[in-house]
C-alpha cells in the first residue's frame, strides 16, 4: 500500500505574500490602464475588430479560422479601415 507524503507545516512555497499581491494588483491596474490608453488612441484597433465581428455574424462562415485569415489579410482592409476613420472624425 502506498503513502501518501506528510506536507510540511507552514506556508505553501507557492502562495504570494501581502505585498506581492499588493504589487500584483498595482501592476495589473496599470496595465489595464496603459491598454486602454492605447485603445483610446489607436481608433482604428476598435474599428478592426468590430469591422470583423459584424462581417462573420452576416456571413456566420463554417469555418472562423479561415474566415478570419481571410478578413485580415484583405488587401482592401486597410483603406476601408482609412475611410472609416475618416467618416468617424466628419461624424463627430
Amino acid at each position: 500500500m502506498e503513502t501518501v507524503p506528510q506536507r510540511s507545516v507552514g506556508p505553501d512555497p507557492g502562495t504570494l505574500s501581502p505585498e506581492q499581491l499588493e504589487q500584483l494588483r498595482d501592476f495589473k491596474i496599470q496595465t489595464r490602464i496603459a491598454n486602454e490608453k492605447y485603445l483610446r488612441t489607436h481608433k482604428e484597433v476598435s474599428l478592426l475588430i468590430s469591422g470583423f465581428f459584424r462581417e462573420m455574424f452576416l456571413k456566420r462562415p463554417d469555418n472562423i479560422l479561415e474566415f478570419a485569415a481571410y478578413y485580415f489579410t484583405d488587401p482592401r482592409l486597410p483603406n476601408k479601415i482609412h475611410m472609416q476613420l475618416i467618416k468617424d472624425k466628419k461624424g463627430a
